[in-house]
C-alpha cells in the first residue's frame, strides 16, 4: 500500500483530565511539544498530517498541518476526532495515532498497511502490544465514515465496540512495546524523557 493512499490523524482533541485539563499535546518532553515529536515520526509515512484538536486551535496550526474539530463540542473520544479526520482526507485510507506518544516507530504505518494487503477484505487494521489492543493506533478504510457516524449518532462511544462492527485484523507490534509509551500523568513525564534521551543516543 503506497503512502500515498494514507492519510496521518493525530489524535489531540481530548479533555486531558488526568492533567488538570492542560493540553497534551502542548505539554513539552525532550524540548518540545509532544505533538511535535509524533508529527516528525508520522510525516514520512504518510502522504498528509492532519490534526485533530478541540482548543488551542492556532497554537496546533502553527505546526503546518491542517487542524480539525470535532463535529460534537461535549468531548466524545477517540472516535469524533477519527470522524473528523475521514471526513476531511483525501486518501483511501487513515492512519490514527495519539498526541502523546513520541516513540512511535518508524515503521509503525508500514507493519498496519501490511496487514491489510495480506488481507484485503479487511477494513480496518489495529496494532497489538501482545496482551491486549491498542485501539489510537490503527489503520482505517476512509469509506466507514458513514458508518462511524452512524454508530455515533446512536450513543456510542467507545473505540472497541465499533472496531467490533468492521472487518478487523490485529497486528503484532509486541517487539514495538516503546511505540505505545505515553504519559497519563505528570508522574510519567520524567521517565518518558529518560526513555527519548536513550534512544536518541542510540541513535
Amino acid at each position: 500500500m503506497s503512502r500515498r493512499r494514507i492519510t496521518g490523524l493525530v489524535l489531540a482533541g481530548g479533555r486531558a483530565t488526568r492533567w488538570d485539563g492542560r493540553d497534551k499535546g502542548l505539554i513539552e518532553v525532550y524540548g518540545r511539544p509532544m505533538i511535535g515529536h509524533v508529527l516528525e515520526a508520522l510525516e514520512s509515512q504518510v502522504e498528509q498530517v492532519i490534526i485533530n484538536a478541540n482548543r488551542n486551535l492556532d497554537r496546533y496550526r502553527a505546526f503546518g498541518a491542517p487542524v480539525v474539530t470535532d463535529e460534537s463540542s461535549d468531548y466524545r473520544g477517540p472516535l469524533a476526532g477519527l470522524a473528523s479526520g475521514l471526513a476531511a482526507a483525501k486518501t483511501d485510507w487513515v492512519v490514527i495515532v495519539p498526541c502523546d506518544a513520541p516513540l512511535i516507530s518508524e515503521d509503525c504505518v508500514d507493519r498496519l498497511a501490511s496487514a491489510l494487503e495480506d488481507d484485503p477484505s479487511a477494513d480496518v487494521a489495529v496494532a497489538h502490544d501482545g496482551k491486549r489492543i491498542q485501539p489510537v493506533f490503527a489503520l482505517v478504510r476512509r469509506n466507514l465514515r458513514d458508518d462511524l457516524q452512524a454508530f455515533l449518532n446512536s450513543g456510542g462511544r467507545k473505540i472497541d465496540q465499533w472496531y467490533g462492527r468492521q472487518r478487523m485484523r490485529l497486528v503484532d507490534f509486541s517487539d514495538r512495546l516503546d511505540t505505545f509509551v505515553n504519559i497519563n500523568g505528570p508522574e510519567d513525564l520524567n521517565l518518558l524523557e529518560s526513555q527519548m534521551k536513550q534512544r536518541h543516543h542510540i541513535r
